[in-house]
């Protein structure tokens, strides 16, 4: 199974992100970063429907939020 991403810079930042989306419809979920994107870094990131990604992108630049992935597709197995 795929899972689509966006990571931040901070938890901060994804917390922010979080509530933009749900305040516009969005459908988003808050996950760890996964292992395959973060290294030894930890943090959260959004974790999105493929169809949203690119509405979700607009609405968190119109906010300010700063991104580090945008759009990352990752297999879970």
């Amino acid at each position: 199974m795929d899972i689509w991403v966006i990571t931040f810079l901070s938890v901060t930042h994804a917390l922010r992100a979080e509530k933009i989306l749900k305040n516009n419809k969005i459908s988003v979920v808050l996950i760890p970063i996964p292992r395959e994107l973060s290294g030894p870094c930890e943090g959260l990131a959004a974790q999105l429907q493929e169809e949203e990604i690119d509405q979700a992108i607009v609405f968190l630049e119109d906010n300010g939020i700063e991104m580090v992935q945008r759009g990352v597709k990752v297999n879970r197995q």
